[in-house]
């Protein structure tokens, strides 16, 4: 548990590996763990070959992203063919190995209504929420009590000035949604995060219109079109109608996790912090006409 802990507070991939049935005589009984990283092993599930080659396939498994469980039947017989060594026990041993991948991070920029929904949301998942707001008030422990069961873990960030600093402390790969309440400190983060190479996605919550001023602005001051074409806007699921916060908040919450899937068929987790610079770029979409005036 130790050893989990550690490769999640690391941002780190790694396997689990079980013994989880044993026929006959074997090292180690059904139960035994140990845990694999690209540069570390925590335990043992019996040494020699059986071990050798779990630690082959679990790293083998961290660098293919694999995110499905496997099991691994080994025969600990001098008749069984090895790759490390012989080991003549005489059982059969099986493994399951689980991955540990990488947790996605999210953060959230204006934890107003719709961002405190969309905490709601997104803190029932296993991943790391960040919660960004120049405003002390929206950040109180009372105000988000409604997260104190959350299964994800929360960064909260009070940054009265300059909240776009905080891009610099996001673990490469985040997906970062902007929408504060102030439109000056909006621009001012798409300014700071298209600057960025660590963030996976960018969203942006808010009209046409506003899109309209922003994407000049952000071009006056020097962008590209296709630094610029990194922001996604409007949000959510152009489908779903309603500007209710819970209702923008399950829209939106749907894009990230859509996000999530699309960011998992790319480069491994393992080596999102290495590789900041395969961020996807993000598409903007035409703007659904019943959220054409929101924010």
């Amino acid at each position: 548990m130790k050893a989990i802990a550690l490769l999640r507070s690391t941002r780190s991939a790694g396997v689990l590996v079980t013994v989880i049935s044993v026929r006959g005589h074997a090292p180690r009984e059904a139960g035994a763990k140990m845990v694999v990283a690209v540069d570390n092993v925590w335990s043992t599930v019996g040494g020699g070959n059986l071990e050798a080659l779990a630690v082959e396939r679990a790293r083998a498994m961290i660098a293919e992203g694999t995110t499905a469980p496997e099991t691994l039947t080994t025969a600990l017989s001098d008749k069984a063919p090895y790759q490390h060594g012989v080991q003549c026990c005489g059982g059969e041993v099986t493994l399951l190995l689980e991955p540990l991948p990488v947790a996605p991070s999210m953060a959230i920029f204006g934890v107003g209504h719709v961002g405190l929904e969309l905490a709601r949301i997104l803190a029932r998942h296993d991943l790391e929420l960040h919660l960004i707001d120049s405003r002390a008030d929206q950040l109180t422990a009372e105000r988000l009590a409604v997260l104190d069961d959350a299964v994800a873990n929360v960064h909260v960030h009070n940054v009265p000035v300059l909240p776009e600093l905080v891009l610099g402390e996001l673990p490469s790969g985040t997906h970062a949604v902007i929408m504060t309440h102030d439109h000056a400190e909006d621009v001012a983060l798409c300014d700071a995060a298209i600057r960025s190479d660590r963030l996976a996605t960018i969203g942006l919550i808010g009209s046409s219109a506003k899109w309209t001023r922003f994407r000049r602005k952000l071009a006056d001051d020097g962008h590209s079109a296709a630094a610029i074409g990194r922001i996604t806007t409007p949000i959510g699921l152009p489908d779903l109608p309603g500007k209710e916060p819970a209702v923008i908040a399950v829209s939106v919450a749907a894009w990230l996790l859509q996000q999530l899937t699309t960011t998992a068929e790319g480069p491994s987790a393992a080596s999102a912090d290495r590789h900041p610079g395969s961020a996807r770029t993000a598409v903007r979409r035409p703007t659904p006409a019943k959220r054409e005036a929101q924010a």
